[in-house]
């Protein structure tokens, strides 16, 4: 690798070509996509770096940017960070402060330590690392997914539980360890940290991530223990384990979940925090007494699935652009609107990260924290030490915010204070629980909002739901039934081949595989604010729309039909109202 530079000699050596030019130069990206993507700045206000644009276009990869900016600076790039570092420098500076600023010590040479980077152009931070550690810095540069990854890997937090090594193979031998019925909660507690037990949970938990579960169902019936998986909305059998075992099983996850496993007879709530392959996962857990015994259902909250870029979660064009407009106002209210497992949340985690930028404070209040968004304040809500939706909102208008995302308006008092805020400057994202977006202004109106104010903040409501995706390993063309095909092209206009899943091992024989969006805009215009104000009903307001063109959740998804997208039954049973 030869000498590598001294962080003083960095400062020295600014880039000489712009990032773009070198991309182009080495063949990574051609002229035409430099350009699109320079223009994708310009009309995103350019909150983004190139390097973040190129990348959120799929044109780049992280690793791309990062080798080209390593080479401007005349620094080594290193890939696979995770297996250069040597684990025991790793404490030499506190891990809180590696994950701030994305630093990963590598090595220790006498007096020099050297240390991988995100950041190659931060010269204060080689500073003050050669001040932390009483030695002289030389760096290579990486990217902060991998000095994430490894750091998860070597130094996990202390309540992170590591699941990868002790999983094992999970055979009809280790499901018969415990062939008796534990009643002694000693017992329990000693059983379940058997490593039978222990392989059994984390098998259960890692095949579940890695089938792209959303959660986990531990059901112990009359001399059976079943258990589901939920995967793109569906409950689907996993495994039968011997009923015997279900009394351990829950009392492992209790344990791992901080629950009291002597407490039996009364539902309980707890969270556990794993690692799986060098990334975390959260699992909410909740437990229930019944008849044959404790149902335990797990929901698994992956990061890496939660945040997925706007342009992704299968907006239409016109969709897209017009929800652009109403996310680029500078106040107001925007909704986004529909049942428990619609993917609300992953629309708004999707529109902060498109906000975020250095010259915002964004700040949410939610329940739960669904993912960790670098760069956004998050706060938690505790109902039983009082801080509610509407309390974290009135305290976070006295933090000079410019956007906030509020998790559910739940009540008038959350209502009213999110109106303040909006009538006061500020952008606020939240949540309600309707049928479509039109039905979301007249709830706001029925929790207690006088109708004027609604019709003064509302800048829009976009309504969602979620249909399964034809898998694309098994998907046929097929002529469907004479009357299914005129109510499609009746909404969406003329229709060529349908498409369906003929089921393969891919998609476990359902035909589907992933999920994706379908959804309708509500943009309110003078005519339809000036109705609102004047109180006028949900039937008046949706007529008023349908004049208007608006456009359903249901055309919406025939149109996703007629691109072989997502089948009809689908999107008839996801928008029945």
């Amino acid at each position: 690798m030869g000498a590598l530079p001294r962080h003083q000699a960095v400062v020295d050596r600014l880039p000489r070509l712009q990032l773009g030019e070198m991309l182009v130069g080495r063949g990574l990206i051609t002229p035409k996509q430099l350009n699109d993507a320079l223009e994708h700045q310009r009309e995103k206000g350019h909150r983004k770096l190139l390097g973040e644009t190129l990348v959120e276009l799929g044109f780049v990869t992280d690793h791309d940017v990062m080798a080209a900016v390593a080479e401007s600076y005349g620094i080594p790039f290193a890939r696979d960070i995770a297996r250069i570092a040597d684990p025991k420098f790793l404490e030499i500076l506190p891990r809180d402060y590696l994950l701030e600023h994305l630093v990963l010590p590598l090595f220790v040479v006498r007096d020099c330590v050297t240390v991988a980077v995100a950041e190659p152009a931060n010269l204060y931070l080689f500073e003050e690392i050669r001040r932390r550690t009483g030695k002289s810095v030389q760096i290579v540069a990486t990217t902060g997914s991998e000095i994430r990854t490894a750091l998860d890997a070597y130094v996990p937090a202390a309540n992170v539980f590591v699941i990868d090594d002790i999983v094992g193979d999970v055979d009809a031998q280790a499901f018969s360890v415990i062939e008796r019925e534990v009643a002694q909660i000693e017992d329990l507690r000693e059983v379940a940290g058997h490593s039978p037990v222990i392989r059994t949970v984390n098998w259960l938990l890692w095949s579940a991530v890695h089938e792209g579960a959303s959660d986990i169902h531990i059901e112990p019936g009359d001399r059976r223990l079943r258990i589901r998986f939920r995967i793109d909305g569906r409950l689907y059998e996993k495994v039968d384990p011997p009923w015997q075992m279900a009394a351990a099983i829950s009392s492992r996850i209790k344990i791992m979940g901080g629950l009291d496993i002597s407490e039996r007879r009364l539902p309980q709530d707890g969270d556990i925090h794993v690692m799986l392959e060098g990334r975390p996962i959260d699992l909410r857990v909740s437990t229930m007494p019944g008849r044959h015994g404790e149902k335990v259902v797990i929901r698994i909250i992956d990061s890496r699935a939660t945040l997925v870029p706007l342009e992704r979660l299968g907006m239409s064009a016109s969709i897209l652009q017009h929800w652009n407009g109403v996310i680029a106002r500078p106040n107001g209210i925007a909704l986004v609107t529909g049942p428990t497992g619609s993917g609300k949340s992953t629309t708004l985690y999707s529109v902060l990260a498109s906000l975020n930028g250095t010259e915002r404070n964004i700040s949410t209040v939610e329940d739960p924290i669904e993912a960790t968004l670098a760069g956004v304040n998050q706060f938690q809500v505790n109902e039983k030490a009082g801080f509610s939706f509407a309390s974290a909102l009135r305290a976070m208008l006295r933090q000079d915010p410019d956007v906030l995302m509020v998790g559910e308006i739940r009540d008038s008092e959350t209502a009213t204070t999110s109106v303040q805020a909006a009538l006061t400057g500020h952008l606020v994202f939240s949540t309600l629980h309707t049928n479509d977006s039109i039905s979301a202004v007249t709830r706001l109106v029925n929790v207690g909002i006088e109708p004027y104010l609604v019709a003064a903040v509302v800048r829009g409501v976009l309504a969602q739901r979620l249909v399964r995706r034809i898998c694309p390993h098994c998907r046929t063309t097929f002529e469907p039934d004479a009357h299914v095909r005129a109510e499609v092209e009746a909404l969406a206009g003329a229709c060529g081949a349908f498409s369906r899943g003929a089921g393969c091992a891919r998609c476990r024989g359902s035909g589907f595989a992933g999920r994706l969006g379908v959804f309708e805009l509500l943009v309110p215009d003078d005519a339809f604010a000036a109705a609102v104000a004047r109180g006028a009903t949900l039937q008046e307001l949706a007529d008023m729309s349908r004049a208007a063109g608006h456009r359903t959740m249901r055309v919406d998804g025939f149109d996703k039909v007629r691109e072989g997208l997502t089948t009809v039954e689908e999107v008839v049973l996801a928008t029945a109202s």
